[in-house]
Parts: structure tokens; C-alpha cells; sequence
């Protein structure tokens, strides 16, 4: 492809934001066969077929993704350009689509992404939870910008991608006021026996104490498990057990939990990642998350 054509770039991002030929036809005014070979010349100029009609509606293939997803920005800019020259304020924020992990803590996740709504540039967040199997097929097709996660990609993982250490931290042992008085003398061997909220085993987090477990001579009693970290927490405030959650939580799970302090094992540590399709980050949104992470959150 030598050179993009623009006129044919906007016509295939409207069909794509539309949903059909005929309701672009009414947006731009244009007839079908003009917009259906415009369509044809862009992807003949790609090398790549945009849409697979399904029915009487047209779907983006996985290139299509791609192409509207830069569609999508290039617009933007070019509006907000328009808006720069008449003096008025950019409307169109920096959307940023991110996955996060089921087992991300979510106090933590929130101080890792709010860095990026500091930046100059307004940006939009758009956060979807999962599992790190169907985020990163997400990432892969495009769909995310980034996911956050507490494992890296290994060479197991199909999906091609980069994994950028945001930082570590060690784990400490939460309770309500009742487990404190129970518990925090004799840590940790006051723990054998005690009930645990803990995540599933599939976890890093999960792995890091079992194996910590073993090597005190803990016998935990699981009391439940819950892949939702949020169900953790809801869990263990309400009595059924202890939890452990990344120290770098410490202050706020304190503050708007009321927790208290069990104890802390230097020993487990959680190493939080962002993984993007890029070895190099160049997204200034997602920069702003990895600096400010690395120098302050975990530095």
C-alpha cells in the first residue's frame, strides 16, 4: 500500500460504525455503488478483505478491527484539529480499552490506571474483567490497548505479545478485628487451622502461598474460594476469614475496609504486568501507567 486514500478510509469507517451500507448511504448522502467501490478500492489497496457479510449485515473481519480502530483515532484527531483552529476545547477523549484480570485487586488496579487520567489529553477508560485466557485473545484481536495482569505471557500462550513489569510488592495477611485478636500473635503459625478466603489455584497469587503454606507448616482451612478478588474482600469483612492481598492495598483496604493488619510475608510476592501487542509502549496513556507504577506505586 504506497499511499492511503482518505475518501476511501471515511467511507469504510462510516459503513463500519453504521452497521450497513444503506445506513451510510443515508449518513454521506452518496449512492450504494459509489460507497461499494470505495469499499473494494481500500481493501484492494490493503491486500486485505474488511467485511464478511452475515445475512443482510456486514461484519469487520479481524483486519477490519484494525483498520477501524485507526479509522477511529485518525477522525478524532482530525476533529479535534478542526476544534484547535476555531479556539475551542478538544471534545474527543483518548479512549483507552483495557482488560483486567479476575484476580487484579481492585484498589491496586485503580492506582495503577489513575496516571492516565492526569495526562493534559482527556482520556476515557474503558475497563472489561476476565480471564487472562480471553483478554489476551481480546488484545491480540485489537480489542484491548492493554491488560493488566498478575502473570506475564510465557511461551505457552498463543497469543503474541510483550509483558512490561510494572512492579512487585509483597503479601500481607488481613482479618476483621475479631481474626486480628485471634491471630496476630504467633504469626504465622497462629494461622494453622485458620479459615482462608483465598483465590483459585490457578493463580499466581494462589501458588505463591500454597507454597509459602507448605513450608511454614500451615494446614489452612478454606472457608471459600472466589476468582473475583472483589468477592474476596466482600467475604472476608463480613467474618468467614482471613485474606492476603498485596501490601501495596495496605492503606486503602484499611481505610475503606477496616481491616487490620494479621501480619505481612516478605517472603510471596505479586509482580503485576501490562501486556500489550507492542515490545515498544507508544501509546501515551498506557506510558503514563507503566512510569507512574514503577516510580511510585511499587518504586
Amino acid at each position: 500500500m504506497k499511499s492511503l486514500n482518505y475518501h476511501h478510509l471515511l467511507y469504510f469507517y462510516v459503513v463500519a460504525r453504521e452497521g450497513s451500507i444503506a445506513r451510510a448511504c443515508e449518513k454521506l448522502a452518496l449512492a450504494q455503488p459509489t460507497i461499494s467501490g470505495q469499499i473494494r478500492a481500500l481493501e484492494k489497496s490493503i491486500g486485505e478483505k474488511l467485511f464478511d457479510r452475515v445475512g443482510r449485515r456486514l461484519r469487520l473481519t479481524e483486519t477490519g478491527r484494525v483498520v477501524f480502530r485507526y479509522a477511529d483515532e485518525i477522525f478524532s484527531l482530525g476533529q479535534e484539529l478542526q476544534d484547535m483552529m476555531k479556539g475551542r476545547p478538544a471534545r474527543t477523549p483518548l479512549r483507552l480499552n483495557i482488560g483486567i484480570g479476575d484476580a487484579l485487586p481492585k484498589f491496586l488496579t485503580y492506582r495503577i490506571l489513575y496516571p492516565a487520567l492526569r495526562l493534559n489529553h482527556r482520556v476515557q477508560l474503558a475497563c472489561t474483567e476476565g480471564s487472562n485466557e480471553v483478554l489476551l485473545s481480546r488484545l491480540a484481536m485489537h480489542e484491548l490497548d492493554l491488560v493488566l495482569s498478575d502473570s506475564p505471557v510465557t511461551s505457552m500462550t498463543r497469543v503474541r505479545a510483550y509483558s512490561h513489569l510494572l512492579g512487585e510488592c509483597d503479601v500481607s495477611i488481613f482479618g476483621t478485628q475479631e481474626m486480628f485478636e485471634l491471630y496476630r500473635r504467633g504469626f504465622p503459625k497462629s494461622l494453622d487451622a485458620a479459615p482462608w478466603v483465598l483465590p483459585p489455584e490457578h493463580t499466581a497469587l494462589r501458588r505463591s502461598l500454597d507454597r509459602w503454606f507448605e513450608a511454614e507448616g500451615i494446614q489452612p482451612s478454606i472457608a471459600g474460594e472466589f476468582d473475583d478478588s472483589a468477592l474476596i474482600k466482600v467475604f472476608s469483612v463480613s467474618g468467614l476469614g482471613v485474606m492476603a492481598c498485596p501490601t501495596a492495598s495496605e492503606k486503602d483496604i484499611r481505610k475503606h475496609l477496616d481491616m487490620k493488619v494479621i501480619g505481612r510475608i516478605p517472603s510471596v510476592k505479586e509482580r503485576f504486568y501490562a501486556i500489550t501487542v507492542e515490545r515498544r509502549i507508544r501509546n501515551p496513556a498506557v506510558a503514563a501507567i507503566c512510569e507512574a507504577a514503577r516510580d511510585r506505586l511499587f518504586g
